[in-house]
């Protein structure tokens, strides 16, 4: 129950937010005294509508997203009648065309900045002294799961080796055999290459104070670290787990109203890095997702569709994480900020970019004495335009089909 009630509050999210995009663009249209003709949620049939004004507002069948109708968007659209042509969008000055054709991507950067400012104050953003990777700070368990299932301690299970040599919750390892462990998945690769049943000695530090145990290492069955879905193959075990925080240091930091603010703009500063770093990859990434639909592992890091966002919504909430449904919110909005101010027709930014070509082309043109040129003539730009609809909707069905087929897990079930 809960995870579908998480698959459907990201559902919503999504479709509240891309709604609140167009209402963006009809506002501003509005006020800039733009006819806008129709204003409606979701696409397909119409399940109701009204009319207010000169704008139909209304519900369609299918909720993936929403769209309104801008009289004279450009100057080829013949859906304007004589008496608003002093109304069309593509009359009004570039600064007000870009206004309104941004108006999408800035309500999603709003949107985005307003649910960090609240989750800095009530939800406690991520700490930055958090040392990244983790150092080895462990959790000692109480026995070891001979078999590659995930399962508490049953009567029969050998006892951890760690807690039989007298380790300890938050001790820090430091080295296994004379080898260095800079974080706790190069303890669990190292533990994990050592001879079960043989003698392992372990440097570790309490409290700031270094110290050294020698114990026997369990064989258990464990799935391959690159290989997550592998075969079992039998390996060593010390019986902890990890990685834990240091101690002392929370994983987050709540914030006052006006502390909040500086801590919003960071994280918002964090996120375009992080977002324009995914996007950069975005290509690589393809036959990553090619190989996950066609039966191969499928990697954590590769893009996902609404689908995978609202199962991982789905997922979060199921295991108690509400917290990763507000991230979520964050980053999708944020994305879809930035991925709509491509300047890539039909997306806004493409208009974005044609509105300020035409503006700079009359003013060169106009500095060596020669005529203005007019509008760029979007019919000779519309192989193009189809060229990025057919690319970007072949990603999204491989996306949303990955994510259908072999779906990112976060948690095991």
């Amino acid at each position: 129950m809960l995870y579908l009630l998480g698959v459907v509050v990201i559902a919503l999210a999504i479709l509240i937010s891309v709604s609140l995009h167009e209402a963006g663009h009809m506002l501003t249209a509005k006020a800039f005294g733009m006819k806008v003709t129709r204003y409606f949620v979701g696409f397909g049939p119409t399940i109701f509508s009204f009319r207010r004004g000169e704008t139909e507002y209304g519900l369609k069948a299918i909720p993936l997203g929403g769209f309104c109708k801008i009289v004279g968007m450009t100057p080829q659209d013949d859906d304007v009648e004589p008496a608003d042509e002093h109304r069309a969008m593509w009359r009004y000055p570039v600064w007000k065309r870009t206004i309104v054709m941004s108006a999408g991507s800035i309500t999603h950067f709003a949107l985005a900045a307003i649910a960090i400012w609240l989750a800095a104050m009530f939800m406690g953003m991520p700490n930055k002294a958090v040392p990244n990777p983790l150092p080895a700070y462990v959790k000692v368990v109480d026995c070891v799961i001979p078999a590659n299932v995930a399962r508490e301690c049953a009567p029969g299970d050998p006892a951890s080796p760690a807690k039989q040599a007298g380790l300890r919750d938050d001790d820090k390892i430091v080295a296994v055999n004379g080898v260095a462990v800079p974080d706790y998945t190069a303890l669990v690769k190292t533990v994990r290459e050592l001879p079960p049943g043989q003698p392992a000695t372990i440097r570790y530090e309490r409290d700031g104070v270094p110290a050294e145990i020698r114990t026997t290492l369990t064989a258990v069955q464990r799935a391959p670290l690159d290989n997550p879905k592998g075969a079992p193959i039998t390996v060593s075990a010390l019986g902890v787990a990890g990685p834990s925080l240091p101690p002392g240091v929370p994983a987050t930091v709540t914030y006052g109203p006006i502390e909040a603010i500086p801590a919003t703009g960071g994280y918002i500063k964090d996120l375009a890095v992080g977002t324009f770093e995914a996007m950069k990859r975005i290509p690589e990434k393809v036959p990553a997702l090619w190989e996950a639909v066609t039966g191969g592992e499928r990697d954590k890091d590769t893009p996902i569709s609404v689908v995978g966002a609202s199962r991982i919504g789905g997922e979060a909430l199921e295991h108690g994480v509400w917290q990763m449904l507000v991230l979520l919110f964050i980053s999708l909005n944020f994305f879809v900020g930035v991925f709509n101010l491509l300047p890539l027709l039909p997306l806004d930014g493409g208009h974005i970019a044609i509105a300020w070509f035409e503006r700079a082309r009359s003013w060169l043109y106009g500095l060596i004495g020669r005529a203005d040129p007019g509008r760029v003539d979007y019919l000779k730009l519309m192989p193009l335009t189809y060229a990025v609809i057919l690319v970007g909707g072949a990603f999204t069905l491989l996306t949303a089909t990955a994510d259908i087929i072999n779906p990112i897990t976060l948690f095991t079930r």
